[in-house]
C-alpha cells in the first residue's frame, strides 16, 4: 500500500492534486485536516467525480455528500470548556488544569453516497454508526 499525501491550499491545486491521484492505483481516499468549507465541497465534489470513497474527519462532510465520516464529536470541546472556565474563576490557575484528549468519537455513513460508488455498507459498520444518512 502506498501513502499519497494530497494538498491544496487553494482550490485550483487541490483539484489538480485530487485528480492526479484519481488516476493513479489507489484504493480510496482518506481525508485529514480541517478545510474551509469551499475547500470541504470541492473535496465530497472531486471525490464523487472520481468515484474515489473517502472517510473524512467531521460528520459535516457526510451531510453535504461525503461517504463516510470518522472523528471527534464536535461539540465536546466546547462544553468541556465550561467547566474550566469555571475552575479558572473559582481561582484554579490554567496551567494545573488537566489537558483532555477527545474520548468520544462517531462515526457517520452517508448510504446514498455508498449506492453512487456501488458500495454495499456492512450490516456490521451500519450498526456502529451514530448516524446513517440514507
Amino acid at each position: 500500500m502506498e501513502l499519497t499525501p494530497v494538498s491544496g491550499v487553494d482550490a485550483g491545486e487541490m483539484e489538480r492534486s485530487i485528480t492526479t491521484f484519481a488516476r493513479g492505483p489507489n484504493d480510496g481516499m482518506i481525508v485529514t485536516g480541517s478545510l474551509q468549507r469551499v475547500q470541504r465541497d470541492l473535496t465530497i465534489a472531486l471525490a464523487a467525480r472520481h468515484r474515489l470513497p473517502a472517510v473524512y474527519p467531521f460528520r459535516s462532510f457526510v451531510t453535504e455528500g461525503g461517504l463516510i465520516s470518522f472523528g471527534t464529536d464536535q461539540a465536546a470541546p466546547y462544553r468541556l470548556a465550561a467547566g474550566y472556565v469555571d475552575r479558572i474563576l473559582k481561582g484554579e490557575k490554567p496551567a494545573d488544569l488537566p489537558v483532555q484528549a477527545p474520548t468520544k468519537f462517531e462515526i457517520a455513513i452517508n448510504l446514498k453516497t455508498a449506492k453512487a460508488l456501488g458500495l454495499e455498507v456492512p450490516p456490521t459498520l451500519l450498526v456502529r454508526a451514530d448516524e446513517v444518512i440514507e
